[in-house]
Parts: C-alpha cells; sequence; structure tokens
C-alpha cells in the first residue's frame, strides 16, 4: 500500500449535504502476484448498487434517478469525504486503460497472452474496486480482456457493463426468438417475431444496435419504445427499426394502442433496461400470449413478486437478466471494432470536470453516454 491515486466517487450524499461528487487521494495496492494493475484511461459513467454487487448499470439509463440524490453537485477533495462512501452509488467499473505491471509470478506460460503496455479493458468481478481511479489492482489475468489497437479507448470504455448486459439480453431473447419461428414454420412462416426495446439510455441504445446486428438474417422486427423527447431522435437514427414515443402524458390505453399500432400487433420479446411497475405493466399488456419479458437483475427482485398473478394470468413469463459472460465482453469488443455493431453517442471529458459532468446527467443534458478521461496516451 506504497502508491497514491486520484480517485473520483460519486455517492449519493449524507443527511443534509447535497454533494455527491468527490476527489481524493487513496492508496492503491500493490500489483497481486498472479494479476496486473491497471493504467486507466477512460472510464464510462455508471454505478453499482450496494445491495446487488453483480448490478451494474450505465449512469445514462438512470439520470432521472440520480437528479433525486444531487439537484446541486458540487466537489470536495478531502480524505474526509472518505465518510460519505457508504452511499448507494458506486461507480467506476467500465474502465479501459493499459497494462502497467504484473504480478510477481506471472510467466510466459500463464501470462494469458498479456504483456505490460497492453490496451486491455476490465470485466466488473465482484470485488472491483468502486470508485473512478487513476489505477486500478485486478486480482487475475482471465478478469482482463485486451482490445485492438483500432478500437478507440473511449469507446472500450462502454463496453464492460452496460454494452455487455445489453448483449447478454439479446442472446436470452434469441432462445426465445428461435423458438417463436420454429413453431410458426409449419402454420405461419411468414410472420415476423415482433421485439420490443423499452427506453433510449444507454442500455436500450446498445440493446437495439446488438439485436439489429444479431437478428439481421432472422425474421424478426425491432420497434424502440422511446421514454423521452431527445431519446426519440436517437432512436429514429437507427436503420430498420420502429419507434413509438410512450408520453407518460398519455393514458395507458392510448399508450398500448399506439405501441400495437406501430408494432402490427402484439409483442413477442420485451427488453426492458428502465422498468418501472408501469412500464412493466403496459408492456405485458402489449405482450401475446406465452411472450416473455427480459429486465435486469437489479430491479427483477423488486419487481417479480408483484408481478407473479399478472404473469400466470396472461400466460406470459418475466426473466431476469445478469451482467453477461467474459468470452461474451470478449466477442462484444471484437465486434466493435471491426464496426459490425456501430456504439451509441458518447461525449468524452476530463476527470476533473466530474462534478459538472454528474449535473448534466442529473439534467439529461448529455445525449448518449459519458466519458472520464484520466490519461493521455494515444
Amino acid at each position: 500500500m506504497n502508491k497514491l491515486c486520484r480517485q473520483v466517487s460519486i455517492e449519493s450524499p449524507g443527511p443534509g449535504n447535497k454533494n455527491c461528487v468527490f476527489n481524493f487521494f487513496v492508496p492503491i495496492e500493490d500489483t497481486p502476484a498472479q494479476g496486473a494493475r491497471i493504467k486507466i484511461v477512460c472510464a464510462g459513467a455508471c454505478y453499482r448498487r450496494r445491495d446487488r454487487s453483480n448490478s451494474i448499470t450505465s449512469m445514462s439509463s438512470v439520470s432521472s434517478e440520480l437528479s433525486d440524490y444531487c439537484p446541486s453537485v458540487t466537489s470536495i477533495s478531502s480524505v474526509s469525504s472518505s465518510a460519505f462512501r457508504e452511499g448507494s452509488f458506486f461507480p467506476g467499473f467500465e474502465v479501459a486503460g493499459v497494462i502497467e505491471s504484473l504480478g510477481s509470478e506471472i510467466t510466459e506460460a500463464n501470462n494469458c497472452g498479456l504483456r505490460i503496455g497492453q490496451r486491455v479493458i476490465v470485466y466488473p468481478f465482484d470485488e472491483t474496486p468502486a470508485g473512478y481511479a487513476e489505477l486500478m489492482v485486478v486480482p487475475d489475468l482471465t478478469h482482463i480482456v485486451p482490445i485492438p489497437d483500432n478500437l478507440p479507448m473511449e469507446e472500450a470504455a462502454m463496453l464492460p457493463t452496460g454494452a455487455l448486459l445489453a448483449m447478454n439480453a439479446v442472446f436470452q431473447a434469441q432462445t426465445v426468438v428461435t423458438q417463436i419461428l420454429k413453431q410458426r414454420a409449419a402454420t405461419d412462416p411468414e410472420k415476423k417475431c415482433r421485439i420490443l426495446i423499452v427506453g433510449t439510455g444507454g442500455l436500450a441504445l446498445w440493446a437495439v444496435r446488438i439485436a439489429s446486428y444479431h437478428f439481421a438474417s432472422h425474421n424478426v422486427e425491432i420497434t424502440v419504445a422511446s421514454l423521452r423527447d431527445e431519446g426519440f431522435r436517437l432512436a429514429t437514427e437507427i436503420k430498420n427499426v420502429n419507434v413509438v414515443q410512450w408520453n407518460e402524458g398519455l393514458y395507458e390505453a392510448q399508450l398500448i394502442e399506439r405501441t400495437r399500432d406501430v408494432c402490427g400487433g402484439s409483442i413477442d420479446v420485451v427488453i426492458d433496461f428502465g422498468t418501472t411497475s408501469r412500464s412493466l405493466h403496459r408492456s405485458m399488456h402489449c405482450l401475446s400470449k406465452g411472450g416473455v419479458i427480459l429486465i435486469s437483475e437489479e430491479v427483477a427482485e423488486k419487481l417479480l413478486p408483484k408481478f407473479s398473478r399478472l404473469t400466470n394470468e396472461y400466460k406470459q413469463e418475466i426473466v431476469p437478466i445478469s451482467n453477461g459472460t467474459v468470452e461474451q465482453l470478449a466477442q462484444l469488443v471484437q465486434l466493435v471494432a471491426d464496426k459490425k455493431i456501430e456504439p451509441p453517442p458518447y461525449s468524452v471529458f476530463p476527470c476533473e470536470q466530474a462534478a459538472e459532468v454528474i449535473q448534466k446527467l442529473c439534467n439529461s443534458e448529455i445525449p448518449g453516454r459519458a466519458i472520464l478521461r484520466f490519461h493521455e496516451i494515444e
């Protein structure tokens, strides 16, 4: 513990204090014997809830929720701010950087093809250190995924959480889609399988891009339900995707009818990353009998008990989606590097502007994703 590094931490504020962005210096551990230490270049804005250690979400998808905690964001530079670090938000799990050092027990035989100075991203393992920092200690090389030289660090930093969760959701949807199309092959082979993706935050924008690529050769029709005006514009820029706006000022019956009209009938699969009780109830009314709704594990524990009776009544299923695997992350890296999947819009800011960035996210002033840059190496 002989080295200090700068860390930016975004927390929920303590009683009577509205600050939620802190800057301070923290000790960095020595490089683990069988691991590595990463010099962070870029970090995507994301958070992890304390009560679900494996639940990771892009902050752009929850800016409205975050605004409840930080209506006026300022920054503090003090080690004493660590007293606030028991809050709800522990960000910094989407990182891209270079390997600064390898452990003393790493040899050519067990280095997983990694080397000092290599460009990498980090799979969000359970003990991932909390907070945006200049250095990150990774205890096991299997958590590290190399990235090719043609993939910008800014884009790579978006992949380990939001994009990976979206990819896993699309893979889960494929299982349902394959089964539905197989059942229809004999009776109605021309009927498309309809997928609805709810939201236009970072997760949903990744999901629609990955789904558009993944189902390009399938008899599938994709629709996005936009929750915000600026999201509607972003969604309409994606080719071969229908868009329906869920204006919360309308009655539920109007929104359900509007969605079915745009989709051309009942929906087979819903992927919903901005799940609330209201949107989930609406999705179920748009869903066909036997349909499936995919939601993140983060909200599943809270919502599944509330909707168990309705799912039985409507003969539908709600399936929780985990973050995905390191193998999927490696596959995603290659797809984005090869330009087969285009990343959502993003903006890059110096890490010193973290407080201003969070305020803008709270006010939905940043389209797409926000990336913090710690070092200039490219």
